[in-house]
């Protein structure tokens, strides 16, 4: 997390560095998920990344609340997280599990995602903040707030020359989030998700190149994709964009590994060609508006 005191002080520009994407199609057992994203992060970390994000849902894809609850644990003793802190640390790179089910009380649990350092420490975490509870036209319905709590803080953490704002698939929707992530020194967003196939064939790449493009940040998103156990369909296309909007790397449905080199002079870059960030005004509202939906907007009424 970040302060007042710290916001405005994004770590000092570093070398450039090596980023991969596992893409991911996440099954129920959380042993044999385990067991398939490790194997991928190996591959990632043996191409050379010393950045590594898993996609949302990294250890279980599991859907009716009974079955979930009946896997779930506290974070102190969930075993996909025991394993992975103690792979972070065997091949000494920053793991990013884009998120796991973890038990945040008797009848919720939190999707949670976790930045992991070189020796396996808990460096951030961030639970998702807005739950995805839509009912689309082709007839999917999803509940995520039946399970799941929702998070009520924004988490930005320092890597090595930048720092890394956390956010999980849904959160891609609501853009204030990320203004305010690159307002707290982000230059790259993290975006783990398991998009639907149809919301992802309609808006996965143009929404990810506009949170990339409005905040002049590299973004990041490890998906899931294709056919899941469950009956769930997702829609992959992994992507790595830089901050003016290109696509550096991209994946496609089957599981595996992207990667692209991110270099954090080029943050600073595009936001002194376009200093959008330092132009932002405060601004009220005016007419009527339901004020419990603003985010950073005053309303009011027209003098």
């Amino acid at each position: 997390m970040t302060d007042a005191s710290t916001a405005a002080k994004a770590p000092e520009r570093g070398a450039p560095f090596r980023a991969a994407l596992v893409q991911m199609r996440t099954a129920k057992s959380v042993e044999a998920n385990v067991a398939a994203a490790s194997e991928l992060i190996r591959e990632a970390a043996a191409g050379g990344a010393s950045y590594i994000q898993t996609p949302e849902m990294t250890g279980t894809m599991e859907e009716n609340r009974q079955a979930l609850f009946a896997v779930l644990h506290e974070e102190e003793s969930d075993p996909a997280l025991k394993a992975f802190r103690a792979l972070a640390a065997e091949l000494g790179v920053h793991l990013h599990i884009g998120s796991l089910a973890v038990k945040a009380s008797e009848h919720r649990a939190a999707n949670r995602s976790f930045l992991l350092g070189p020796d396996g420490a808990i460096l951030a975490r961030y639970d998702k903040i807005h739950m995805f509870d839509v009912d689309l036209p082709n007839g999917d319905v999803y509940r995520e707030s039946a399970a799941y709590r929702p998070g009520e803080l924004a988490v930005v953490a320092d890597l090595p020359g930048v720092r890394l704002g956390m956010t999980i698939c849904y959160d891609l929707r609501f853009p204030a989030l990320y203004r305010a992530l690159a307002e707290g020194g982000a230059g790259m967003l993290a975006v783990p998700a398991a998009f639907t196939q149809s919301t992802g064939e309609a808006h996965w790449h143009v929404l990810l190149r506009a949170r990339a493009i409005e905040n002049g940040a590299y973004v990041l998103a490890a998906a899931q994709g294709g056919a899941h156990e469950n009956g769930r369909k997702t829609f992959g296309h992994s992507l790595i964009i830089d901050p003016w909007g290109t696509i550096l790397a991209e994946g496609g449905t089957e599981p595996g590994v992207i990667s692209a080199e991110i270099d954090p002079a080029k943050v600073a870059s595009v936001r002194t060609r376009i200093p959008s960030l330092e132009h932002g005004r405060r601004f009220e509202l005016v007419g009527p508006a339901d004020t419990g939906r603003l985010h950073l907007a005053a309303s009011g009424d027209a003098a």
